[in-house]
């Protein structure tokens, strides 16, 4: 059974950094493209950034330039380093698993396991 666990989540002033990590198991997660997604009160779920299993990313333009995602392949883990945090970052984060490549990797509908989420607030 597939499992992603997310930490590092917590408060932190505007313009700081937190770094959250998902650590996944049951299935082989190199072979699969990993996905961060966030959601603020009232609003849609949305992506923030995804990484495929060679490497190649894909931001949000809110947050380009400012988070960086990375994938730890000996240790099942998906990292997502905030910088510069801003008010409107506030949201719970969740990692979300692409099972099948054939499925766009920006679409939330390509993912087929999600955790439980972590929050992230940034006070201003």
């Amino acid at each position: 059974q597939v499992q992603l666990v997310e930490s590092g989540g917590g408060l932190v002033q505007a313009g700081g950094s937190l770094r959250l990590s998902c650590a996944a198991s049951g299935m082989i997660f190199r072979f699969n493209a990993m996905g961060w997604y966030r959601q603020a009160p009232g609003k849609q779920r949305e992506l923030v950034a995804a990484i495929t299993s060679d490497g190649s990313t894909n931001y949000a333009d809110s947050v380009k330039g400012r988070f960086t995602i990375s994938r730890g392949n000996a240790k099942n883990t998906v990292y997502l380093q905030m910088n510069s945090l801003k008010s409107e970052d506030t949201a719970v984060y969740y990692c979300a698993v692409r099972l099948n490549s054939n499925y766009d990797l920006r679409s939330s509908s390509a993912y087929s396991y999600w955790g439980q989420g972590t929050q992230v607030t940034v006070s201003s």
